[in-house]
């Protein structure tokens, strides 16, 4: 296996081939149905119409996804939901009524996913279980996001991504070792869900192609942060091991650290690969310690932190920002920026990646959000709109689905839309 980038630095790779003119996205002709709100379910399904499957938001005529107001906003807008909304029709739609369950029985008939996370038992309550979808349309899959799953006896409990990176172990370990655990100041545990769901999703489909039948995804967003911990639960299960906090250090490797710059920066340090640590070190003018059998092993070296966080943050400590970045980039050592949103936009490489991009918006303009999360090169995806106003499809949405339009005027009447 290549060290790289901890070995050789590799070849410039050439841009991926533009597309084929008339090429479409992966997941056209796929149709989603959003029913789900903060924030995992929702994600997937953004992430599914990023490359193109037609996402239909449904959501309560009265009671919006509360995303739309989660966060700043400008104007009245919601920004979060400009984000989470994008590549999505939006219908609003009553479920607890006959008259909303029958619209959304015909729509699931005609769409290939649902993504809903009602606390367990919702669905059923409406009469909208999966018998009752799975005879509208066999060849539905069934997502159902939750906090903790669909069966245990935290299962009807309410659930947030908080929560599973509380349980999951996550805390525990995050923060300074005579500090408290500590909570990331984001949805962690729910983007890990959502890409989990996600990938779920395209996996039910590929076996809808072997068996001709849909079925149901289980997401607990307590589980799927558990396998980006790592290897936790082995360590224990075979030595006992309980990993603890260390702040911004590792129990692997060192040296491994944020470092302050002479200017006033900081940077971050990794070597994850012997190589690198060995570049480091000798870059920091302290060869010596590459004489030290500790030294050789990560572990070794994480023992000796403290030692080779004085060397290392003493040397950056004398020298500027970018004088730090060029020497340990000549030397092919690892090290990037502490960015805050700002230093994100002007970053050159994610500039090159077209990491962050704009969009154009009817209510805000432009709008710069991140783009699709990965590049394609024969069928990419594509920010094709920002999330839309509340229940802005609806009459379009449901005139494909063969309502007449006194039939939706009705439905509106009575309160169903």
């Amino acid at each position: 296996m290549s060290d790289s980038p901890a070995g050789e630095a590799p070849a410039p790779q050439a841009p991926a081939p533009a597309p084929a003119p008339g090429s479409s996205a992966p997941l056209d002709g796929l149709r989603v149905l959003d029913l789900a709100t903060l924030f995992a379910g929702p994600l997937a399904a953004t992430m599914l119409g990023d490359f193109g499957a037609d996402v239909i938001k449904i959501e309560h005529p009265h009671k919006p996804d509360p995303s739309r107001g989660h966060g700043p906003s400008k104007d009245g807008v919601g920004l979060w939901w400009k984000l989470l909304g994008r590549n999505k029709r939006n219908l609003t739609l009553d479920l607890s009524g006959p008259d909303g369950r029958e619209v959304l029985l015909r729509l699931a008939a005609e769409s290939d996913v649902i993504i809903e996370n009602f606390r367990p038992g919702t669905l059923e309550k409406w009469d909208l279980g999966w018998e009752r979808l799975s005879a509208a349309n066999p060849r539905l899959v069934l997502a159902r996001v939750t906090g903790f799953g669909q069966f245990g006896p935290y299962a009807r409990r309410p659930g947030f991504g908080t929560l599973a990176e509380a349980m999951s172990g996550f805390a525990a370990i995050t923060g300074e070792p005579d500090g408290p655990p500590t909570l990331p100041p984001f949805g962690l545990a729910d983007s890990i869900a959502a890409m989990s769901t996600a990938y779920a999703v395209m996996a039910a489909l590929h076996g809808r192609e072997r068996t001709g039948r849909g079925q149901v995804i289980d997401m607990a967003i307590i589980e799927p942060i558990l396998t980006a911990l790592g290897p936790q639960p082995t360590w224990y299960d075979q030595l006992g091991y309980v990993q603890p906090r260390t702040g911004n250090r590792s129990t692997n490797n060192a040296p491994r650290n944020t470092y302050r710059t002479a200017d006033g920066a900081w940077l971050a340090v990794s070597t994850s690969a012997q190589s690198i640590a060995e570049r480091v070190i000798r870059l920091v003018g302290h060869p010596e310690f590459l004489d030290e059998p500790w030294f050789a092993t990560g572990a070794g070296r994480a023992a000796h932190a403290d030692e080779l966080d004085e060397v290392v943050g003493g040397w950056i400590a004398r020298h500027d920002r970018a004088e730090v970045i060029a020497a340990f980039e000549q030397a092919e050592a690892a090290v990037a920026p502490i960015n805050d949103i700002r230093d994100v936009l002007a970053d050159e490489q994610y500039r090159a990646l077209d990491s962050i991009t704009a969009v154009e918006d009817e209510e805000l303009g432009t709008v710069r959000m991140q783009n699709v999360l990965f590049r394609l090169s024969e069928t990419p995806g594509a920010i094709k709109w920002a999330g839309r106003p509340h229940g802005a499809d609806t009459d379009a949405v449901l005139t494909e689905l063969g309502l007449s339009e006194r039939e939706i005027t009705d439905l509106r009447d009575g309160g169903v839309l």
